[in-house]
């Protein structure tokens, strides 16, 4: 037996020991001619299914190849492939067959090693350990340093600092410089305490101390580190190793230029921080005024209030000390600055700049009065009548209020199926890639179907480079295909691999028979099962009775089939003499327009086919325009939410599961346990809304339970399709307002920005109504499903698009049940910020009126915020 075979033997076993005993005693040439060997191997064990005992053999081979490869470029490529990635390392035995080695090749294989990216994991201690034995300068690429990191934070700690620990490091001021280059480092470096001695802050600090590190480097390193920017977890431990440093005067005032870019571009954190290095200079004078002026007008344009806030109070002193002799007067250089504030979006912020410009405006010239005035017509109507009376002018009066809301979005005509089997493979090549609204899976679906019809081996040829990397298209394991179709449709993916034959016909048999297991609650799973059930019919279509197209496709944007279309495409089905499906058909009823002028008509000609689809489209036509479902609003399990009634026309009419969407929703039902939660994309709850045009109560309140939990559980993502929901057709009630007003009050800011727009979108459509809105939210946040600091950053947003009245609207109906409660200070957080807006609001339209409970809090004593605003609204509308 020769050693090739004997070694390929001993990889098979899985014994990277005695493999490395093997590859001892073999010349380089014995060596060289096992690589063909071992590439197949490799091959074969790559088709083998993760958990078979063959992929024990991993370790083995990745030691036998990085032996057998003798250049440096293939055993790099060998050792650093993707495939051992999950497999054992077999560190000791790759380091011992590479350890006979030219110190040359050993540097070449480490360095390759660590240029390749960190998703290859490759071993640190791999790496390392080839440093070490050639003993070439440490790389200090990302890879490397990170492996670096993580080797030293799972180290074994014992007693040892950090400190300690790194002194026995023999690269340590390389790695430690390559740390301020190495980008998203800072979350790996900040796992304790930064007083704690295993932390990076106090160990670089420690070590820097005792000149292990040289200071400056360090320093510099920092400081331009927090200078680039990044994510606020990434900058932390930069901010805390100079926090501990305690840098002198002299190393302060020699990075000037990096504590003003800091202070105008930085995190707000790292901003607070040179801010106040900043200050320290300027109150001694080693800042020029003209500098420190332009700094301020950066930071008195960003949106964190204490930034702004300390930056107006180091001006203010600033002035208070006075202009040195010979040099220009203060004043005229830091005012105008100060005026700049007067822009603000805060009116708090505002009044702030404008006690500072009264407190100091007579040491000003005429210059910078002249340019306070043309600041000062940026003030909102609360501060203008101050300013006047400070400035001793007459400001210009802007004209009537004008609310400004975006136009309402116009439906437009679906494009035609693609006329190629190419165009079709193209089209669903970027739905599967990034998915698409309703128009675009209605238009791609129905060109599947058309060129299925046509001719399926062409589409099938067309479809083949298009599915070639999803996992389930020629799979080693096909029995898992199944069961991914068989419980779900995964939207589109389901045709397309019924296409190139990735399914098998009793699979699709059996969905389209039995549908899919109960997953989900019993509120928004009927509307996944009735999208599946169309898709699923579509696959099993293809495969047993191909059809030319589909019924169901809508004529418009919104959903709507005109009913004449419907008609034509039954009359087409006829001649074909081909069968209607019957899930295709019942959404082809639902999307139908029933309040089409025309139905009369349509309905006679459908009567007139003679099938048995023209009578029920002659019926349905026939029958009045379906009632809105009756919604009714409670509380379930504490939270806030509605039941819907019976839809009679839904369950008289169509087939399961499309019947049940006329079932009623009782509370418990809409609520449903937490843990159903299984998020759909924001393109699929468009597709809910597309199958029910005209009813987007019933879409609403059944998915109004996940929609919750992005306010409840701060679930991210789950209201991105309200500003779908704020353009469907029909009647906008308790359902799709109770939708927007937890969309509000959602945790992460993209929700409520999205909730933002739907509401700007049914202000738009005159189809608000606001006193309802801001009654769910108030009841909601009696529910505690609802933070006042949430909706106060919403709002704000709203406002700021110029939705003054809108806003203005909705707080009216808010504000009543905050004012009235009795809850402690923190329960009440966000209630000063909601007061305020709508001052802003009140003082910009002119409205006037009462507030219940506003006068009261009014009339407390002290000078809180909440108070101070509760009297500037009450003076606004009163």
């Amino acid at each position: 037996m020769s050693d090739g075979t004997t070694l390929v033997q001993w990889v098979r076993k899985g014994d990277p020991d005695q493999v490395a005993q093997l590859l001892g005693g073999m010349t380089d040439a014995e060596r060289r001619a096992c690589v063909p060997a071992l590439k197949d191997l490799r091959k074969e064990l790559r088709v083998e299914p993760w958990g078979r005992p063959a992929r024990a053999a991993y370790p083995a081979l990745r030691v036998a190849g990085a032996a057998c490869h003798t250049g440096a470029a293939a055993a790099a490529a060998w050792i650093g492939a993707a495939d051992w990635r999950w497999s054992g390392q077999a560190v000791p035995e790759l380091l011992r067959v590479l350890g006979d080695r030219e110190k040359e090749w050993q540097a070449d294989v480490a360095h390759r090693l660590a240029a390749l990216p960190l998703s290859r994991g490759v071993s640190f201690e791999v790496v390392s350990g080839l440093v070490a034995l050639s003993g070439c300068p440490v790389p200090t690429t990302e890879a490397y340093v990170v492996g670096w990191v993580d080797h030293v934070n799972g180290e074994v700690r014992g007693r040892r600092s950090l400190a300690d620990r790194l002194r026995a490091e023999p690269h340590l001021a390389a790695l430690t410089a390559a740390l301020f280059e190495t980008d998203d480092i800072g979350g790996r470096l900040d796992w304790f305490e930064a007083d704690s001695p295993v932390s990076w802050s106090h160990g670089l600090a420690t070590l820097t101390a005792e000149g292990v590190l040289e200071r400056k480097v360090v320093v510099d390193g920092c400081v331009a580190r927090l200078v680039r920017g990044g994510r606020p977890s990434d900058l932390r431990l930069f901010l805390k190793v100079l926090d501990r440093l305690a840098l002198s005067r002299d190393e302060e005032r020699e990075r000037l230029a990096d504590w003003a870019a800091l202070c105008a571009d930085g995190a707000g954190p790292v901003a607070g921080y040179a801010q106040k290095v900043l200050g320290a200079l300027a109150l001694d004078g080693d800042v020029p005024v003209r500098s420190l002026a332009e700094v301020s007008v950066a930071v008195l344009f960003r949106p964190e209030k204490k930034l702004v806030r300390a930056q107006l109070v180091l001006l203010d002193k600033v002035l208070r000390k006075g202009t040195p002799q010979g040099a220009a007067p203060v004043a005229d250089e830091v005012l105008p600055a100060v005026g700049e504030a007067f822009g603000h979006a805060d009116t708090e912020v505002q009044e702030r700049a404008l006690k500072v410009v009264a407190r100091h405006l007579a040491g000003a010239g005429s210059a910078a009065r002249e340019q306070l005035v043309l600041a000062a017509q940026q003030l909102s109507a609360g501060p203008r009548s101050r300013a006047e009376e400070v400035l001793g002018v007459r400001l210009a009066v802007d004209g009537p209020y004008q609310e400004v809301l975006p136009p309402a979005a116009e439906p437009f005509r679906l494009c035609p199926a693609p006329d190629s089997a190419a165009e079709v493979a193209e089209e669903v090549g970027a739905l599967l890639s990034s998915g698409g609204d309703t128009a675009a899976l209605e238009r791609t679906l129905d060109g599947l179907m058309r060129h299925a019809y046509r001719d399926r081996a062409a589409l099938k040829e067309a479809l083949q480079p298009v599915v070639a990397r999803r996992w389930w298209y020629g799979t080693d394991r096909p029995d898992h295909t199944q069961t991914y179709f068989r419980d779900a449709t995964h939207g589109l993916e389901v045709v397309a691999a019924t296409v190139v034959e990735s399914v098998r016909t009793d699979v699709l048999h059996r969905a389209v028979t039995h549908g899919a297991h109960e997953s989900r609650s019993p509120a928004d799973g009927t509307l996944r099962r009735c999208h599946d059930a169309r898709l699923w019919e579509a696959a099993y279509r293809i495969r047993t009775e191909p059809v030319p197209f589909l019924l169901a496709t809508p004529t418009w944007s919104t959903g709507f089939i005109e009913p004449a279309e419907l008609v034509a495409r039954l009359a087409a089905y006829r001649a074909a003499k081909v069968r209607a499906g019957e899930a295709d058909f019942a959404q082809a009823l639902l999307r139908v327009d029933r309040g089409d002028g025309l139905t009369a008509r349509a309905a006679r000609d459908a009567a007139a086919l003679g099938t048995p689809e023209g009578e029920r489209l002659a019926e349905w036509l026939r029958s009045p325009a379906p009632a809105q479902p009756v919604v009714t609003l409670g509380d379930e399990s504490g939270h806030l939410l509605v039941g819907m009634g019976e839809q009679a026309d839904l369950q008289s009419a169509l087939p399961d599961p499309f019947r049940r969407l006329g079932r009623p929703l009782s509370l418990p039902d809409a609520w449903g346990p937490y843990w159903y939660f299984e998020a759909d994309t924001v393109q699929q709850r468009s597709h809910y809304l597309s199958m029910l045009p005209g009813r987007r109560e019933s879409v609403a309140a059944r998915l109004l339970r996940e929609l919750s939990h992005c306010a409840v559980h701060d679930v991210r993502g789950a209201a991105g399709y309200l500003p779908l929901l704020a353009e469907a057709e029909g009647p906008a009630g308790q359902a799709v307002h109770l939708s927007v007003a937890y969309g509000l009050a959602a945790r992460h800011p993209e929700d409520r920005l999205a909730a933002v727009d739907a509401l700007l979108i049914l202000a738009g459509r005159r189809q608000l109504d606001a006193p309802l809105l801001g009654s769910l939210l108030a009841r909601g946040w009696e529910a505690a499903d609802v933070k006042a600091t949430r909706l106060a950053d919403a709002f704000g947003t709203a406002a700021g698009t110029g939705a003054f009245t809108t806003v203005s609207a909705v707080l009216r109906g808010l504000l009543p049940t905050l004012l009235a409660s009795k809850e402690s200070p923190v329960a009440l957080r966000g209630l000063a910020d909601l007061l305020a807006l709508a001052a802003d609001c009140a003082e910009r339209t002119g409205e006037r009126g009462t507030i219940p409970g506003l006068a009261e809090v009014a009339a407390r004593k002290g000078s809180s915020r909440l108070v101070a605003q509760a009297r500037r609204l009450h003076t606004a509308i009163g």
